[in-house]
């Protein structure tokens, strides 16, 4: 259920991230690009008008006088008065238009020539880097491309406005879509990572405590260690392991005595020949290092494993001798 829930969260924070970025970024850039092709769309005249326009209200700049050739905007440049003072407005009127330092220097000269107090460029083009050096060096205002649209957002017909700001709200709407779509794969895929993680964690338990665990000594060691010589006392012998030991017979055993069996069996390898050590993966997969081959060392595990009829069909993986260029092997001393 944990999985599940950091999923969710995961998914909601990716989306809420992708959401500011389309909404307060990508949309104004979309609504500026769109915007600037509208301006640059219009005609002279009406482009000229909103410009004079903007220029009272936001710079309080107004036409020498009520007739003047300006203001019927048969000029790309403009004079415009404030307080007493002359101001020369450049307008260029396109995308194409490209300022270097030079263009800017010979708008300063067109300046002095008019004896203008200063001027502003207005255009939907973009000036360089080396224009906006010489422009702040003769205290040009520039308004290009990357603040026009901002500038002349309020004076645009209702209708054009509309438009363009229509045309970057269903692009923001449909990214955001999309955008929420791969944050819950994502999360999706991180819940089942999560959950992958969490499902292999137990597996790995009883490696790490088997080693630590010493199991109590059993009578089959001890069984073994009889001499050769009374072989009559075979049968007597298995017989009271059986009867100390009741829970190996266990088909079903529970998990400490299960346990218990995979130590002994661990212990019991570690001490046959030409097995290095007997490793639980899993509660059923024994890894086995060895450094005999396959027939000398499987009769010996196999041996070992059907002493417990819980552990007679564990899968054995029977890894590479050392320095011998060998697969690994998977073997099953019993099956269902």
């Amino acid at each position: 259920m944990f999985s599940w829930i950091l999923a969710l969260l995961l998914a909601l924070l990716l989306w809420g991230l992708a959401s500011a970025y389309l909404w307060l970024v990508a949309r104004r850039q979309t609504e500026r690009q769109h915007g600037l092709a509208a301006l640059a769309g219009m005609r002279w005249r009406e482009f000229s008008r909103i410009v004079h326009q903007a220029m009272a209200e936001q710079r309080d700049l107004h036409p020498l006088t009520d007739d003047d050739e300006n203001d019927r905007g048969t000029s790309s440049d403009f004079l415009l008065q404030r307080g007493g003072q002359r101001w020369l407005v450049s307008c260029k009127h396109g995308r194409a238009y490209r300022f270097d330092a030079t263009a800017i220097h010979e708008l300063a000269s067109a300046i002095s020539l008019t004896g203008a107090a200063g001027g502003l460029l207005i255009t939907e083009g973009h000036v360089e880097r080396d224009g906006l050096a010489e422009a702040e060096k003769h205290s040009i205002e520039i308004i290009d491309a990357r603040q026009l649209w901002e500038l002349l957002k309020p004076y645009m017909p209702t209708e054009a406005h509309e438009t363009v700001t229509g045309i970057a709200r269903r692009e923001a709407v449909r990214h955001t879509g999309i955008a929420g779509l791969a944050a819950a794969t994502l999360g999706l895929l991180a819940g089942m990572g999560y959950m992958t993680m969490q499902g292999d964690s137990p597996a790995a338990a009883p490696i790490a405590t088997a080693p630590q665990v010493v199991a109590a000594p059993t009578a089959e060691p001890a069984a073994a260690a009889e001499p050769a010589a009374e072989p009559s006392n075979a049968k007597p012998a298995a017989a009271a392991t059986s009867a100390a030991h009741p829970g190996d017979l266990v088909q079903d055993p529970d998990a400490a005595t299960l346990l218990r069996y995979q130590q002994s069996v661990s212990k019991a390898l570690a001490g046959t020949s030409g097995v290095v050590s007997g490793i639980w993966l899993t509660r059923s997969t024994l890894s086995v290092e060895r450094s005999g081959d396959d027939a000398q060392v499987w009769p010996l595990i196999c041996q070992q494993l059907q002493r417990y009829p819980a552990l007679r069909t564990t899968r054995v993986q029977l890894n590479p001798r050392p320095g011998v260029d060998e697969p690994v092997r998977w073997r099953q001393c019993s099956t269902i």
